[in-house]
């Protein structure tokens, strides 16, 4: 399938987004694996910063075979991603492994949602690095085996999980208005109204799911 104009750049700001994603993922995994109470957390954690540089890796590499500079294509997402984190900044363990599964997996399903609508080879690089690292099954047991020590945990953690969803749904709007090429494409893919509210119950079942995999309350 032939990339025309607009498609062009809705792939680049995909692609950008996604990689200051997983450069600022790494950032904070190797930051959380310092409040591991355990060696075995620490070393998860580091294991899965890892992976997400590997990744970030990709995506730089791939737009630079487009012809972008990964830096300017990263550059445009750099504040809204940025406030995001700084204003979810996590004070417990818990809280940690929590942002990343519940936050960051909101704005997940959102990417994979706009990846179906692209072409390949670019569609299934997206799919490829927003395939879970290993922390899903890795937050589900830290926290449920925290909550099975201290029911008090769970109360805490699932107003942290409902402050980190609307968090996460304002910097995607912030980033869907800025950049007409999401936007744009995110419209033409579902086809109508009807398709994007299809696609947000879509993401909104997603987010449910996971809050009560963890042992929370939506």
């Amino acid at each position: 399938m032939r990339v025309t104009p607009v498609e062009k750049t809705a792939v680049v700001d995909l692609l950008g987004v996604l990689a200051y994603a997983e450069l600022t993922a790494f950032d904070r995994l190797a930051e959380d694996a310092r409040l591991a109470p355990t060696l075995g957390g620490r070393a998860a954690l580091a294991r899965m910063a890892a992976a997400e540089i590997a990744h970030h890796g990709r995506l730089t590499e791939r737009l630079s075979e487009l012809g972008v500079d990964p830096g300017t294509a990263m550059a445009p997402f750099v504040s809204a991603l940025d406030a995001f984190h700084e204003g979810t900044r996590p004070s417990t363990w818990l809280e940690g492994l929590v942002k990343a599964y519940v936050g960051d997996g909101l704005a997940t399903d959102f990417y994979r949602e706009i990846a179906s609508f692209l072409p390949d080879p670019d569609g299934a690089l997206v799919l490829d690095v927003l395939a879970d690292t290993g922390h899903a099954d890795f937050a589900v047991r830290e926290v449920r085996a925290a909550i099975k020590a201290d029911r008090k945990v769970a109360g805490r953690l699932s107003l942290w999980g409902r402050r980190l969803v609307g968090e996460a749904i304002t910097q995607t709007q912030a980033v869907i208005a800025e950049h007409d090429g999401l936007a744009e494409l995110i419209i033409t893919g579902t086809g109508d109204l009807a398709g994007v509210s299809r696609l947000i119950e879509r993401i909104t079942h997603a987010h449910t799911e996971r809050m009560k995999a963890l042992g929370l309350n939506p």
